[in-house]
């Protein structure tokens, strides 16, 4: 009997379900295929691209409805026409906010960024937390709408490494992929953002992942193109900045200038980064001394960041019309460099209320005036062979970039793509070069990782040293019952003697320990359930411990060379 054109379409629907139930738990059992990865990354670079649209227009609107400013492209020049105490309100209440926000849903009341994102990378098999992560989007918002002085760039890194992470658990992805769905969700959110897709990519292979594996490299571009066309589909394939036509360098004559330009580049860079650490430390130690609740934190920041822009508007949210200025050199020195000395002072009180945001848009500001600055010096004073301003401060503001974020390459691409500026690579170049040389010297390679090693999490020296936090005593430890453990009498002598580890200890701590006390061996001890002496589990052996490192060297090896 011939089927129905009914039957036969309900008979094909049954069998395509079946087909992707198999589907599915074979790539659940086997993980993700080369194609099906890449399928998979153009998806997670679509997601990332519409998070970065939606959080960028989330400030639009929230920003424009608080400072009720018809275009917040304007936001500075807005600021000047309201009254000192508008000004002083809104950062008050949006710190209050995201106090609120952080003191509920997260368990240290801080917000995450790139610098998480870095340590899931390195730490967490290319996973960051859920509910933290949400909560810090949330403040990150508010902070950059509500007067905070600060970039969008970390709360959208961070957003993209929320998809990755939601979809490495639904495919049960391992280290490697995760990792680089990691990157592949960085690259698109940052393309997206400042429609650069070629930076995009390497700022995910150079400040995320911190190799350039070539597996890694053909999905991390797929996801970069695909945020970028969500970007241009949503805001129109423009520049960020627009510089000027008379940007001109006379060559060789001019590069010792921009040789020393990138040397002051490198200090300012440093100065910014130790200026938000100080004040984290100094926020910290008043807090603790009159007990302030964290809640307050971010409120008294604000009342802070409001006071300033009463007198200096420019400090208010990412300050891309401040850095357009700049570029186009519009504004008179003594005012750049007072400008200078208060966007700092206003990114460290930000950063030290714990409101959020990121670090690479305030050091593109500071970059672009500093440049500026010594760009009107050098062409004052041998006027014959200079270039114009503008140029110096296209190059402050690549340079203390990449000193900040650790990131020459990425920095650099970024820096051509945001003002579409190809002919002065030259210059942009050697300004990088030395400013990130110099930094990377005076801090710990960068600022997101001086900001973990602060954490006591070690990743500027190499998986050498960080690798050694992620194994635990307990995983590599030979237990009393194994046929290779060790003398139960020799484990009790050690522990008599106050040697001995918990099971919880990293190998970061137990390797010193064997050649402290020239033992082969550690005694694993555990607190006992009724509170009588210490239970004894096993023992921690040098050479196994030794063998679980090399192994894990060689992973890494092999993932970074693959």
């Amino acid at each position: 009997m011939k089927e129905s054109t009914r039957a036969l379409i309900w008979r094909q629907v049954r069998e395509s379900r079946r087909e992707f139930g198999r589907g599915w738990q074979l790539l659940l059992r086997r993980g993700p295929s080369q194609i099906q990865f890449w399928f998979i990354a153009l998806a997670v670079g679509i997601a990332a691209g519409f998070a970065a649209v939606a959080f960028r227009e989330g400030i639009t609107w929230l920003q424009g409805a608080l400072y009720a400013a018809p275009d917040i492209r304007q936001i500075h020049s807005h600021a000047r026409t309201l009254p000192w105490w508008w000004l002083m309100s809104v950062p008050i209440l949006g710190g209050l906010a995201v106090g609120l926000i952080l003191g509920r849903l997260t368990p240290d009341h801080r917000v995450r960024s790139v610098g998480d994102v870095i340590e899931g990378a390195a730490l967490r098999k290319g996973r960051v937390e859920l509910k933290e992560g949400i909560a810090s989007t949330a403040a990150s918002l508010i902070t950059l709408s509500s007067g905070g002085s600060t970039g969008r760039e970390g709360p959208v890194v961070h957003v993209a490494g929320l998809i990755s992470t939601w979809v490495s658990d639904r495919i049960q992805a391992d280290g490697i992929a995760g990792r680089d769905l990691l990157g592949c969700a960085v690259a698109a959110a940052v393309s997206a953002s400042f429609n650069a897709p070629i930076a995009g990519a390497l700022f995910a292979l150079e400040v995320v992942l911190r190799h350039f594996a070539v597996h890694a490299f053909a999905p991390i571009a797929i996801a970069s193109v695909a945020g970028t066309v969500v970007s241009r589909l949503a805001f129109g394939n423009v520049t960020e900045f627009t510089l000027t036509p008379s940007s001109s360098v006379s060559f060789y004559v001019e590069l010792p200038a921009f040789l020393l330009l990138g040397l002051m580049s490198g200090l300012v860079a440093v100065v910014l980064m130790r200026s938000i650490f100080f004040a984290d430390d100094f926020a910290s130690h008043l807090q603790a001394r009159y007990r302030i609740p964290s809640v307050l934190r971010p409120a008294l920041a604000g009342a802070v960041l409001g006071a300033i822009a009463i007198a200096f508007p420019h400090i208010i949210g990412v300050g891309y019309e401040t850095t357009a200025k700049a570029l186009r050199a519009e504004i008179p020195f003594l005012s750049v460099v007072i400008f200078v000395a208060v966007k700092i002072a206003a990114v460290a009180v930000t950063m030290a209320g714990r409101m959020g945001g990121g670090v690479f848009s305030p050091s593109l500001m500071i970059g672009a005036l500093s440049g500026l600055a010594f760009g009107m010096v050098a062409t004052s004073l041998v006027p014959q062979y200079s270039g114009t301003g503008e140029l110096y401060a296209l190059a402050g503001m690549g340079a203390v970039a990449a000193a900040v974020l650790g990131a020459p390459i990425s920095t650099t691409m970024i820096v051509f793509e945001l003002t579409g500026d190809w002919q002065t690579g030259l210059v942009v170049m050697v300004a990088v070069s030395l400013s990130t040389a110099l930094a990377s010297r005076m801090v710990d390679r960068s600022f997101f990782l001086t900001q973990l090693e602060h954490r006591g999490v070690h990743l500027a020296a190499g998986p050498q040293a960080y690798l050694l936090s992620i194994y635990s005593a307990a995983v590599i430890m030979r237990s009393k019952d194994s046929p290779r453990a060790a003398p139960e009498e020799a484990c009790r002598t050690l522990v008599e003697k106050g040697i001995s580890i918990t099971p919880d200890t990293t190998l970061e701590v137990a390797l010193p320990m064997f050649d402290e006390s020239g033992q082969t061996f550690l005694p694993i001890v555990a607190a006992s359930a009724d509170g009588g002496p210490p239970e004894l589990m096993g023992a921690l052996f040098q050479v196994d411990a030794l063998k679980a490192m090399n192994r894990a060297l060689s992973e890494t090896a092999a993932e970074e060379h693959s």
